[in-house]
């Protein structure tokens, strides 16, 4: 049977203490670089891993902590709507996703450059270890807790990407977002340079499946800080 986080979410809280409900899109299974289904257990810990969903144009962050985690507290959006993250999943509910555009500005991974990744060691920008750190005005998250913000100007938590796991074949698959998307304006901010990248076509809806890599593969050059 697949562990739905949307479900688990709804199981967990009376409906009238959720305001911030989750967003369901297309169904799609996670597949690896070669177009064969992602494994969770083959996913390293503590590495950055980067797909696009719900749309062709918006990147995703796919991460093992390494470690279990559970749902966090209430989350609080910019508009003031409370949730709360269901938690990991896979065998040990260590693997999380979220979305990889910066709540601030809106800064994302393109093909030449990241600001924006996870991050196992504290370093001379970030007093915080384990955390998704975006170098453009040092918004951090924490990607065990919802994405909540630690520090930097962030208004908001990262918006989370829903996953089923399937145990019985160790398959993955995205659902939906929980919490504060910010799909709308980030198309009108980056019309121009997601038209180039993605065919004039980055606000196509994703269907079937998506492919997964590492970032260190999909960018050619990520900044630290």
């Amino acid at each position: 049977m697949l562990a739905c986080a949307a479900q688990a979410l709804t199981a967990a809280l009376p409906a009238a203490a959720v305001d911030a409900t989750p967003r369901l899109y297309s169904r799609a299974q996670l597949l690896d670089a070669s177009g064969r289904p992602l494994r969770a257990r083959s996913l390293a810990a503590g590495r950055n891993f980067i797909f696009h969903y719900p749309f062709a144009g918006t990147p995703c962050f796919l991460l093992n902590l390494g470690r279990p985690t559970k749902p966090a507290a209430r989350l609080k959006t910019a508009s003031e709507e409370t949730y709360e993250w269901p938690g990991g999943v896979g065998a040990d509910h260590s693997i999380v996703a979220y979305s990889a555009i910066c709540a601030h500005r809106l800064t994302y991974p393109t093909r030449e450059i990241s600001f924006i990744s996870y991050r196992e060691e504290k370093s001379a920008g970030s007093r915080f270890a384990h955390v998704i750190h975006c170098c453009s005005e040092h918004s951090q998250y924490d990607p065990a807790e919802g994405a909540k913000v630690l520090a930097g100007p962030a208004p908001q938590p990262l918006a989370a990407i829903l996953l089923d796991y399937d145990a019985k074949s160790d398959n993955l698959y995205a659902t939906g977002t929980l919490g504060g998307e910010l799909f709308n304006e980030f198309f009108s901010k980056y019309e121009f340079r997601l038209a180039l990248d993605f065919q004039g076509r980055p606000k196509t809806a994703v269907e079937g499946n998506c492919i997964v890599s590492e970032l260190t593969d999909y960018c050619r050059q990520q900044v630290k800080c």
